[in-house]
């Protein structure tokens, strides 16, 4: 049985701007910003003949029915590379750290680390940037999301400014002190597919983060990243009364917080001494809630040793 494993880690989009028109899943994508975790998806690949093609998924050690953007990147393998991969059973062991569906990037990670770890395994001689091609087109193609692998591919604190996957889109770090850490508090899952679909929420999305990544691009910080985030979050108005209530404690405490695209939850960047006191605020708020601190990831997207 032949065996290999790729981490990529989690992501926070705090604004962004919708560039799904084009026919051609490499070019579609997003323009927007955003912050890799070092708290990610740990994807591992076992594959051996087989009479018949077999893709099996496991999360965090259940078999799941729903990992739709991994079994779309094991199609899209099983038709680029046929000879290659036809007639074998695979296995797919995804460890996710973070939780799913919640606004962290989390099925982009899966498929990005999947495709990693396939084209591993099957040594196909793909770049990097080809591989994570498959996986961006896998989570456009399944509406999960736009620009969540390109970002993932490279880690760090990240402006898109092209959209399009790894390799056709553009991407600028903003300057991270490394003492500096994501705290978060999710409630829970928003859908993605929902809000990429809605109307009415889609043109002020574009209308809003197209301005607001202009004045991001002028000034590249991580402060001005966090202030413009809030501003995108309360033009789009997805708030929650739930997520209001933790954001204006935390404002009074003097901490800039928003809220991740998609998913019912509250986040910022801070340095690592001054977060005890913004926990007590999510502990006083965080009834039914997770606590989640992390690292940033500086490195993005790779094979495991």
């Amino acid at each position: 049985m032949k065996e290999n494993g790729a981490f990529a880690p989690s992501h926070i989009t705090g604004i962004f701007q919708i560039f799904d028109q084009s026919v051609d899943s490499l070019k579609a994508g997003s323009k927007g910003a955003g912050v890799s975790l070092c708290r990610g998806v740990t994807t591992v690949v076992k594959a051996e003949k087989s009479g018949k093609n077999f893709i099996q998924v496991k999360i965090n050690g259940s078999i799941s029915n729903s990992a739709e953007v991994s079994k779309h990147v094991g199609k899209i393998f099983v038709s680029k590379f046929k000879e290659e991969v036809e007639n074998h059973r695979v296995i797919v062991e995804h460890q996710v750290e973070m939780p799913i569906g919640a606004g962290f990037g989390t099925s982009g990670a899966a498929a990005l680390s999947l495709a990693l770890a396939l084209n591993e395994t099957f040594k196909l001689g793909m770049s990097k940037m080809e591989a994570a091609q498959i996986a961006h087109i896998a989570e456009v193609e399944c509406k999960t999301g736009l620009g969540t692998v390109i970002a993932e591919t490279y880690g760090g604190i990240e402006i898109r400014t092209k959209p399009g996957a790894p390799g056709i889109g553009e991407i600028k770090h903003i300057p991270a002190k490394k003492d500096m850490a994501v705290a978060c508090l999710s409630f829970g899952p928003l859908s993605t597919r929902k809000f990429l679909t809605d109307e009415a929420i889609r043109k002020r999305i574009n209308e809003s983060g197209g301005k607001l990544l202009d004045r991001l691009m002028e000034k590249p910080s991580v402060a001005n990243f966090m202030k413009l985030s809030r501003q995108f979050a309360e033009n789009v108005g997805l708030l929650t009364d739930k997520l209001r209530s933790v954001l204006k404690e935390a404002d009074e405490a003097g901490f800039v917080c928003s809220m991740p695209m998609f998913g019912e939850s509250v986040f910022t960047i801070a340095e690592k001494d001054a977060l005890p006191d913004l926990l007590k605020i999510f502990e006083r708020h965080g009834s039914g809630g997770k606590t989640i601190i992390s690292e940033i990831d500086f490195e993005g997207a790779r094979l495991l040793p």
